[in-house]
């Protein structure tokens, strides 16, 4: 009902009664803004975000509290809030304004060298997992357990396959996921983004130009930020994403439980009523199985 509600009216209203030095600037939808939060453009050099729903809400203080931190530490940029928004009669939760950063979602088109944009990112989560994880938030359901050991969707995954019966290959995709579950994370927790996907990552001129959203951002285990190896890249960018981050195998493994677990449930949901984001699913399902074959011999 909230997130319906969220047009541009109210982050108008919202903005000109809290921060009026902004309220002659024009606001307007962004184009592909996400769904756990709704994005506006402020003016041309800000936007301003808010969660659709109360499970999304922690995250405006989490981000206000960290970003700024690590901002200075990453190769590249990421967003940096102005100002935090607070709830009134009409819309419940905090919300934030950020600077712009420019760019467009990723897509394999817009990349000039998919290798080199591999490689980039590999980069960037390097640094993000050197940084001192010392009083970051760990897993829980502020980011949805990224970072938290992968048993955690056990039955949900088990769920998804008894559903979808022969729409999958049930039989090597229990293989995938019960050789993800033998391991957990042995390491110090790491910082981990949490959510790196196609739309979270930015291009400019063919190069990777920034990480958003980090919404589901915190400290634990890192394999859930290995999943845009099966989902986004492929062949040779693959290969070079694998090659930079330097991950060990039960962390490839465990990254490949998160791909496929989300894949699942997507396929499950989409199914009956997107047959065209269900045929991305069922790809990734079969990349991670193909990987996986591939890997084990």
């Amino acid at each position: 009902m909230v997130a319906q509600g969220i047009q541009s009216a109210l982050v108008q209203r919202l903005v000109a009664t809290q921060f009026p030095q902004w309220a002659h600037l024009p606001i307007r939808p962004v184009d592909r803004g996400g769904s756990d939060n709704r994005t506006f453009h402020l003016g041309d050099q800000m936007m301003v975000r808010l969660p659709s729903a109360a499970g999304y809400a922690p995250q405006v203080e989490k981000e206000h509290s960290w970003l700024p931190k690590l901002a200075p530490l990453l190769p590249l940029p990421i967003p940096v809030p102005l100002a935090k928004g607070a709830p009134d009669g009409e819309y419940p939760w905090p919300w934030s304004v950020y600077a712009w950063l420019p760019g467009e979602p990723a897509t394999v088109g817009q990349i000039a060298n998919r290798s080199a944009f591999a490689l980039a990112l590999a980069q960037f989560l390097t640094a993000l997992q050197q940084i001192d994880p010392t009083n970051g938030p760990v897993a829980g359901l502020h980011n949805f357990f990224r970072g938290a050991p992968l048993s955690v969707y056990d039955t949900e995954t088990r769920q998804a396959l008894a559903l979808l019966g022969n729409q999958v290959d049930r039989t090597a995709a229990q293989v995938v996921w019960d050789r993800a579950l033998q391991s957990t994370w042995q390491g110090t927790p790491v910082w981990l983004h949490g959510d790196v996907a196609s739309g979270n990552l930015l291009v400019r001129d063919g190069h990777l130009s920034a990480v958003i959203d980090f919404g589901c951002c915190g400290v634990g285990d890192p394999a859930c930020d290995t999943v845009i190896a099966w989902t986004f890249l492929s062949g040779a960018s693959r290969e070079a994403f694998c090659a930079t981050l330097q991950v060990d195998a039960a962390t490839w493994a465990r990254g490949r439980g998160w791909a496929l677990w989300k894949a699942l449930i997507t396929l499950v949901e989409l199914l009956p009523k997107d047959p065209v984001r269900a045929d991305e699913a069922r790809r990734v399902i079969d990349a991670v199985i193909a990987d996986h074959r591939s890997v084990s011999g």
